[in-house]
């Protein structure tokens, strides 16, 4: 394999200012598509290829005037008319796309190395870091410092409803979701290496990715080489909640500027009904800040998500921001989509949808759908699609946190898993271990079956919970109806 076109993030902001056209090949991806924004907007001539173009992304670039081709169709010599091609974490070593890219003789880079080089290096970069609640917790962040008064950047791995995945901003502020998976197949290193990140966030850190980490401790020797990059006066934000962080704090040297949120500090957790029922449910809780207890309110439910948004409340005081203006600023925020999402009722049933895949994220998410909708039945349905997800490596977790809901659709995962160490997950068995008199369990392989499950479980007061980060055997391409009486 060639290398000699390949810059990393240093080499780049070098030759900054010889790269006028850059072109993202496999553009479509939530993170390639957001960085391919940023770049636009920062005034280069962005272009980008995908084999595939699918909705929201795909949509959502026709919409930002960033001319697409196909790539089973280009042209090599319309590729060679760009001074750097961004390549896809998609884009594996071995196959034809690096051969073809490596042999075009352009420079080309990661796309969280283009993002160091030409939009980070000048900003006050915030780092969204931790095995779940990073996409939330961005976006928390960036509406937050808008509602305070600023024009915050933002870089969020999800699609939100009211604007874009990623913004410039016009403030030093920028909130960057930062993910501890690999750049690309020539850079295997987290990506949020390549951040220049002055302050973290450490949501969680747990075992995941085991597609490309064999256990843990490799995944916490990426968050150390983090947390060496930072300067000393960058101000760390860490859910004490897992030991896997507390000892990464034991070993750091300066301890000072590490403040901690968890689940004892956010308490006293109280839903208020609001008249007109769950539209305006609210949730008072009290934070443990600087020795003293503060009390806030927000439209947020669900203790993930306050723990979420407790990390955004530590950052602003840290940033000398008072408690008055905070309180204020977090009455009223949005989720991203695919994030205890309402998809619409079927047959009665209120569907609601989450990315939600790991046992952790699942058991908070689920306890989050029953205070939202305490007087309903929650349904779990289930596809674990990720490479770690639909591994023998959760096979008992799964039991654990599904047996706190009578009814589970497991859908069977599509694609064998590519997890180093683990076996496929063991769809039969999980159905067995799930197995009780009050339980009604169904394994789906087939959309057909899959519907037909759902139409025996949904009814009027019953709430269905789609938990999957793929696409349920296509069942996003059925409508379901926007109201009830539909």
């Amino acid at each position: 394999m060639k290398h000699s076109n390949y810059l990393d993030k240093e080499q780049l902001i070098l030759k900054k200012q010889g790269i006028k056209r850059i072109f993202f090949y496999r553009i479509c991806g939530t993170g390639m598509g957001a960085a391919a924004i940023l770049l636009k907007e920062a005034g280069y001539t962005v272009e980008g290829g995908d084999i595939q173009f699918k909705p929201p992304m795909s949509d959502y670039l026709k919409s930002t005037q960033i001319p697409l081709v196909d790539l089973k169709e280009v042209e090599l010599d319309y590729l060679r008319s760009f001074d750097l091609i961004v390549v896809g974490n998609v884009v594996s070593k071995k196959s034809p796309d690096a051969k073809l890219i490596e042999d075009l003789g352009i420079n080309f880079c990661s796309f969280p190395a283009s993002l160091g080089a030409f939009i980070l290096k000048e900003k006050k970069v915030i780092g969204v870091s931790g095995t779940h609640g990073k996409t939330t917790t961005t976006y928390f962040m960036s509406q937050v410092f808008k509602n305070l008064g600023f024009n915050p950047g933002y870089f969020i791995g999800g699609v939100l409803s009211d604007g874009p995945c990623a913004n410039l901003g016009g403030s030093d502020y920028f909130f960057i979701e930062s993910d501890e998976y690999d750049s690309a197949y020539f850079e295997k290193y987290s990506k949020f290496l390549n951040y220049e990140i002055d302050d973290l966030v450490l949501t969680s850190l747990e075992f995941d990715h085991a597609d490309i980490y064999s256990n843990l401790e490799e995944i916490k020797s990426q968050f150390r080489r983090l947390l060496s990059q930072l300067n000393d006066d960058g101000v760390i934000i860490a859910n004490s909640d897992y030991e896997s962080i507390l000892s990464l704090y034991r070993e750091y040297t300066k301890k000072d500027n590490w403040l901690f949120y968890s689940e004892d500090r956010a308490s006293g957790l109280k839903i208020v009904e609001g008249k007109s029922g769950e539209d305006s449910q609210k949730t008072i809780f009290n934070l443990l800040i600087e020795k003293k207890v503060y009390q806030f309110e927000t439209n947020l439910i669900g203790i993930q998500n306050i723990l979420n948004l407790s990390s955004v409340i530590l950052f602003a005081v840290s940033e000398g921001i008072s408690i008055e203006k905070i309180q204020k600023a977090i009455l009223n925020l949005k989720m991203v989509k695919k994030r205890q999402e309402e998809k619409g009722f079927f047959q009665g049933a209120r569907v609601v949808d989450d990315f939600a895949h790991h046992p952790r994220a699942i058991r908070m998410t689920i306890d989050s759908i029953k205070k939202k909708y305490k007087n309903d039945e929650v349904v779990v349905a289930l596809e674990p699609c990720s490479a770690t997800s639909r591994s023998s490596l959760f096979q008992k977790e799964y039991v654990e946190v599904l047996s706190t809901v009578n009814t589970v659709i497991l859908v069977e995962p599509q694609s064998q898993t590519t997890a180093k160490n683990y076996d496929q997950l063991d769809c039969n068995k999980l159905v067995e271990d799930l197995r009780g008199e009050d339980k009604r369990i169904y394994l789906v392989k087939e959309i057909s079956a899959l519907k037909e499950s759902l139409k025996k479980e949904a009814m009027l007061g019953k709430v269905i919970l789609f938990l999957s980060n793929g696409q349920f055997l296509g069942l996003w391409e059925s409508d379901f109806s926007t109201s009830l009486n539909a």
